[in-house]
């Protein structure tokens, strides 16, 4: 175990871990620490607390000091500098005609860098802004690009339940929300009723999930048969979540009837089990079409083979009849006599004349 602190650097920033180094460090309290972007003033979140080494990023640095009434005026004049940056970095934009909106400036405490922050639909060139920047506050310059969820964050505003904005409050991370977290809730899935400033889903979709995927785990879905504590059975036609209270549609072929009963009163199957049935079945279904896949694959290259066999038998019954018509068409040219070219005839009386003549010579 450490002893830490929780400071955070700005209104809306993230909380990060120092070492108090032996100081007596309150929440509330403004401190001067080291970090990788230079020396920072930062607020005091949370008092001497005990926190496993494992949660810890090394290597863990040590508070500097406990931030004194200069140094908070320092902060102050920064705040100050911050405005003019803005203003001077937006003439800037529009002289370079560069399609990006600056959300926030930000000076460093010891002034050593200067931080732009913007958004934009693509990467943009900003090196001649740069340049542009630094001849004029004369430090170093850096510009980064964020998108719509920080911008919110960074700017604040109110939400559709009227309270301020969640990022803008006490959020510090932003956690992966999705359109299921909406239908588990049973919420309307109308973009514009939950979407939050920013264009996306909002935040707080995710504070009561976990409450309710283990409330929806009791309950049967809606269009389900279910049967009651005396036998009869009927559909579900609406559920409360919060009460565990299920809604049943009896229908007996001359009326329909809807009464109400807790959900441990019936018996069903309830959703979770359900989905793994569900996952299982499926599971079943592709490992059959995958195995339905490979005999198909099999047959399909026997038959491939059995072609390319065909094929080759046909090219060599075809070559040899060829081979044989033109054994034959040589065999009649010889017989034609007149066919044949005049050299052959020539050799042919050639070789007669000399065999008659070593006849006689051996008579």
């Amino acid at each position: 175990m450490a002893e830490v602190i929780n400071v955070r650097f700005r209104m809306t920033g993230k909380n990060y871990y120092f070492s108090p180094a032996g100081l007596m460090i309150r929440k509330g309290d403004g401190v001067i620490v080291e970090t990788a972007r230079g020396v920072e003033f930062g607020q005091v979140t949370s008092d001497i607390i005990d926190v496993d080494e494992s949660r810890i990023v090394a290597p863990l640095k040590s508070v500097i000091r406990i931030a004194t009434e200069e140094d908070r005026q320092t902060e102050a004049k920064n705040r100050e500098r911050e405005k003019e940056a803005y203003r001077v970095c937006q003439e800037k934009i529009q002289k370079h005609k560069l399609e990006m909106k600056l959300i926030q400036a930000e000076y460093t405490f010891d002034g050593n860098k200067l931080l732009f922050y913007f958004t934009a639909d693509g990467r943009i060139d900003f090196r001649e802004l740069v340049k542009d920047l630094a001849s004029v506050f004369r430090t170093r310059i850096e510009l980064r690009q964020i998108g719509v969820r920080d911008e919110t964050k960074i700017l604040g505003g109110y939400g559709s339940c009227g309270r301020v904005l969640c990022c803008h409050s006490y959020l510090s991370d932003f956690s992966p929300v999705s359109i299921r977290m909406a239908k588990e809730q049973n919420l309307s899935l109308n973009p514009t009723k939950i979407s939050g400033v920013c264009g996306r889903l909002m935040c707080c979709l995710q504070n009561e999930n976990e409450t309710y995927e283990y409330l929806n785990r009791h309950l049967p879905g809606i269009g389900d048969p279910v049967t009651t504590a005396e036998g009869e059975e009927g559909i579900v036609s609406d559920v409360n979540v919060l009460r565990q209270r299920v809604k049943i549609l009896f229908d007996n072929g001359e009326e329909k009837e809807i009464r109400e009963y807790p959900a441990e009163e019936l018996t069903f199957t309830p959703r979770k089990r359900r989905s793994n049935q569900k996952k299982k079945s499926r599971e079943k279904l592709l490992q059959g079409s995958g195995a339905g896949k490979e005999n198909a694959s099999q047959k399909g290259a026997q038959k491939d083979a059995q072609k390319e066999a065909q094929r080759e038998a046909q090219k060599d019954t075809a070559k040899d009849q060829e081979a044989r018509e033109r054994n034959a068409g040589n065999e009649g040219k010889d017989g034609a006599g007149s066919d044949r070219p005049k050299n052959s005839r020539r050799r042919d009386r050639r070789n007669r004349g000399s065999k008659g003549g070593q006849e006689e010579s051996g008579s």
